[in-house]
Parts: C-alpha cells; structure tokens; sequence
C-alpha cells in the first residue's frame, strides 16, 4: 500500500460552516493547570510573537482547522502566550523558548510532556498532540486489577476512557464487559457504550444507535454526534489502512443514516482522502472537483487550499496538476488575496508555464505591498521563477 504521507490532511481543511477550530482558555496559568487536572488534560501551550511569520500562518491556517479543533479541544486546555508580554516572560522563567512558535504540552503538575520548535502541517500538529497524549497513560492504573479478575463496572469504565485516551485499542475490554451484562439500558452501561464508541464498524457502534434516545438523555446530542462522527473517521481510517472498499462504504453510509445533516461533506472529504492515500489520482481529482464545485465554491482560501493539497498529494501526476491550476485559477478569482495568487504562481511554474507563473507572481508581489513579510516573500518566489 502506498506509504500515507498526508494522512488526513483533506479532512483537515476548513469544516467552516459547520465547526471551529482551537478554543484558547483566557485565564491565568494557575486557573489552567487546575482545569487540567479537573478534566484530566494536558496543557497546550502555543509560545508566540507577533512578528513571527510561521506562528502567524499557524495561527490562521491550522488553529483553526476543525479537526484540529476537535482534537485539541477534547484533549487539551489550550493556551496562547505572547512571549514578549508578562505573561510571556514569567512562562520563560520555566519553560525555555528560544524559537517562534514553540508548542509546549504540560501536565497537571507543570511538568514538561513533550515540546517542539516550528510551524507544522495540520496532520503533524495533531499528531504532536497525539505524541502528547500517548506519553500520559493512565491505563495502566487499571491493568493490574483487571488482570486479577476485577471487573467492576466503573473499574472496567475507567480502563476503557483511559485506553481511549492513550490512543490505545480498548475494543476488546469493552465487548467482553457487554457481554457480561445482562441489562445494556441501565445509565451506567448506556454511559459505558457511549464512552466504549470508537469505530463505526463494530457492534457497540451499534448499540450505541440503538440506545441513542436514551444516551442522549444523560449526555448530549451534541456528544453522541461527535461519537458517531469520529467512529466514521476511525472506520474511514481502517479503510484506507486496509484498502478496503466495503469499509470505506460503510463509513460513509453510516453517517448517511446517523447525521444527515453533516453526511455530504463527509462523504466528499473522505473520497478525497480515500482516493489519495490509496493512489487513485484519476478518482481523486474527481472528488477534489467535487469538493470544490459543491463544498467551497467561491471561497478563495479554501480553493486555494485545496489546490495546494492536489499538488502534494500527487506531485507528479499531470492531470492532478492540470486539476490544481484549475482550481488555483479560481481561487484568485474569487479571493483576490496576495496569498491566492502566490499559491498560483507556485502551480503554473511546476507546470512549466513561466510566463503565467511570473504575471502571477509579480500581482502577488503588488498584493502584499502593505505587508512587508508577504512582500519579502512573494519576491523571493518571483525570483526563482525568473531563473527557472
């Protein structure tokens, strides 16, 4: 199978109408780390300038990316930091920050998780987070018990939220616990399926369907939703892992049957990523025409983006190029940004049009005239079109 290089990164551009991005806590340092250790979460630092070009484009193109949202949110109390503020020089006094960005991830306890340097790609900076996670494994608190044959129906609930915390496979745990059971409707089991929901393709997934009216009385609509779209994801994941046909159907068909109202763009992103993860250029532009002619439309970042995205999935690919500059046409069309056409000038000149790719450049150039970064480096791009 091919080797996924941009895993996810479809399913990471803009959701714009229907999610956000990274929630930013606004309190003190002190009022964060007691929120992580009420929720159980790690504290994501984001150690920034103003100045700073690559937290600007972090800031702007990834933070509010809704699955980078959705992941953060659920897993972090998130924090900005201006590093030349008070607030910015007394975090120095512990955590040394000699880079712009760098992204710090600290427990509970102020201690140091994990922390890097530099902009990432959406699908790196979850899987920073990911990294960030799997470092703290409260599963094993409960290995021990549970090996001993105690099986505690809240014991057995935290091992399995514990598992799905770490990112670790807690399927087995939670069917052997159904099967123990003789009443599936009782809050605490229905709390149990809610939590134990992590693919679209199992039976718990199904349970979880079944007792929906009842679980969303003791948690929300709006959490159960959230269960069964990222079971789908989980599933779509799984087909692309196994090249499987049937199961990236099923993905789509259960959200079909389970959230309508968010099943169309999920259906359009996960082809996108099915079709590039799986090397299928010819059905993966296809479905990039699809997105664009029915999902984003006239949205010039997010045609922009989506070009962008074209050009790394297949790099090489004529007609997924032919497709990007396409799509890069229109976004500066209806965009009409610096950025839009420095995205199109890149795409002309890898398909060897200097003379457009420099007209685009030189536009791009005039564009950011009041910016003096963007202008800087719109200049640098016009140059190296112009000795080819």
């Amino acid at each position: 199978m091919r080797i996924i290089i941009l895993a996810g990164m479809l399913f990471l551009m803009s959701f714009q109408m229907n999610a956000q991005g990274i929630e930013f806590f606004d309190g003190t340092w002190e009022e964060a780390l007691a929120k992580a250790k009420a929720e159980e979460k790690i504290v994501f630092v984001d150690a920034y300038t103003t100045w700073c070009g690559p937290c600007k484009r972090m800031a702007k193109n990834v933070f509010t990316l809704p699955e980078v949202g959705e992941f953060y949110n659920a897993n972090f109390i998130n924090m900005k930091i201006d590093m030349e503020k008070k607030a910015g020089r007394a975090f120095q006094q512990k955590y040394p920050v000699t880079a712009f960005p760098t992204f710090y991830y600290i427990d509970e306890k102020g201690e140091t998780v994990l922390t890097t340097k530099g902009g990432r790609s959406p699908e790196d900076f979850i899987g920073l987070g990911r990294s960030a996670v799997g470092k703290i494994d409260r599963s094993t608190d409960f290995v021990a018990a549970y090996e001993k044959g105690d099986r505690d129906p809240e014991l057995v609930y935290n091992y399995v939220r514990a598992l799905n915390k770490a990112g670790k496979p807690s399927l087995r745990i939670a069917n052997d616990y159904i099967k123990s059971q003789k009443d599936l409707t009782t809050p605490q089991n229905l709390k149990f399926i809610l939590e134990a929901t992590t693919q679209a393709d199992s039976r718990i997934f199904s349970l979880l369907i079944k007792n929906r009216q009842a679980i969303e009385k003791i948690a929300s609509k709006e959490e159960v939703r959230d269960k069964i779209e990222n079971a789908c994801r989980a599933t779509l994941g799984k087909s692309i892992e196994y090249e499987s046909e049937d199961l990236f159907a099923e993905a789509k068909e259960k959200m079909k049957d389970n959230c309508p109202e968010e099943c169309k763009e999920f259906a359009m992103r996960a082809d996108m990523q099915y079709y590039n993860e799986t090397n299928q250029p010819d059905l993966y532009v296809k479905s990039c025409n699809t997105f664009a002619k029915k999902a984003i439309k006239k949205d010039g970042d997010e045609l922009a983006s989506l070009a962008m995205a074209m050009t790394g999935a297949f790099s090489k690919n004529k007609k997924v190029l032919a497709a990007a500059e396409k799509i890069a046409s229109k976004s500066v069309k209806e965009g009409k940004k610096a950025k839009h056409y420095f995205t199109y000038a890149e795409i002309l000149n890898r398909n060897g049009k200097k003379k457009d790719a420099l007209a685009a450049a030189k536009k791009c150039v005039a564009l950011a005239a009041d910016n003096p970064r963007e202008k800087q480096r719109a200049e640098q791009l016009l140059k190296i079109i112009e000795n080819g």
